[in-house]
């Protein structure tokens, strides 16, 4: 069990936080609040065997997704409509679809055919294969197609977890596809494996660009007019804008 106790010294020093204290205020918050189901719990290695790469939102992250996706439809029933960019294995997809209203449907967008067919024996396994549409294509593409079919304002959340560098353009799409009351979710809004959000510019280009990114989708939402936004600093950050209500 993990157990964070209360430190010595004064105020200042409790509320430093280190390297250590980052990963052990991590590893609580998962065995506290990342219960997860055998099969959820084995998807990683399932996605690793295929031959996918090894990376997954934390369960405590899909929780906090399934309970956002549960608050976001129009009669507390949860949302009948949500947006996925960025399917691979279909840990989150499972999640966002277990807080969906009793009738509702996520689309999830997805451009590797391999990761595709592997979410989709996942979503199988998890029994939610007939609430998930998995569209195979670039997100940017997908976007466009996806305002034509829905219609504005037809979704009521959006979960960002694709190519990183792409999230303004992302913000600037799905924005006018979101109801008034809906939610915009970004994975990655602090960091990833390769760069943290307070790196230096000039060590890793690719690095660079999604951080930058990153940075100015960040800005971008919390200072748009029609949005509310705050980033949590859970993993690796999950930033949540919620579109405002008409007036």
């Amino acid at each position: 069990m993990i157990h964070i106790g209360p430190g010595g010294g004064g105020y200042a020093s409790r509320m430093d936080m280190t390297p250590q204290r980052w990963e052990n205020t991590c590893a609580y918050l998962q065995e506290v609040f990342g219960h997860q189901d055998a099969d959820l719990a084995d998807l990683r290695n399932r996605a690793i065997a295929r031959g996918l790469p090894d990376i997954a939102i934390s369960p405590d992250v899909g929780r906090l997704l399934m309970i956002l996706t549960a608050l976001a439809g129009r009669d507390g029933r949860g949302a009948t409509l949500a947006l996925e960019l960025g399917t691979l294995a279909g840990y989150s997809a499972i999640w966002i679809a277990r807080g969906l209203a009793p009738d509702g449907r996520l689309v999830t967008v997805e451009i590797d055919g391999h990761h595709a067919d592997a979410a989709q024996s996942e979503f199988q396994r998890a029994d939610v294969a007939d609430r998930i549409e998995i569209v195979r294509s670039a997100a940017l593409d997908a976007l466009p197609v996806l305002a034509e079919r829905f219609g504005p304002e037809s979704f009521d959340l959006v979960f960002l977890d694709a190519v990183k560098a792409e999230y303004p353009a992302y913000l600037e799409a799905a924005r006018p596809l979101l109801r008034p009351g809906g939610i915009l979710l970004a994975d990655n809004a602090l960091g990833s494996s390769e760069w943290w959000i307070d790196d230096e510019v000039g060590v890793d280009p690719e690095a660079d660009r999604s951080r930058v990114a990153m940075d100015r989708f960040n800005r971008e939402l919390a200072s748009d007019a029609g949005f509310e936004a705050v980033c949590v600093p859970i993993r690796q950050g999950l930033t949540i804008g919620r579109k405002k209500l008409l007036s």
